[in-house]
């Protein structure tokens, strides 16, 4: 089995931060889009979706690296 490296964590990491914004983006617009508008809705939600995204990346490239 192969380790994690440090620069396949960092590549993760950038993935996860893009995912997590257009995610949350995406999301945004969805939910709150009508209410706010979309363009407030998409700031918002390019803001706040990647407080969660990244923690449960940050989570899982920690255990990766600890059984790895």
């Amino acid at each position: 089995m192969e380790h994690l490296s440090a620069a396949a964590a960092v590549v993760a990491f950038a993935v996860a931060v893009v995912a997590s914004i257009a995610g949350g983006i995406a999301g945004g617009v969805m939910v709150g889009g009508k209410a706010l508008g979309n363009e407030l809705a998409a700031m918002l939600g390019g803001f706040y979706g990647p407080l969660a995204g990244l923690a449960g990346v940050v989570v899982g490239l920690i255990v990766l690296a600890i059984i790895g």
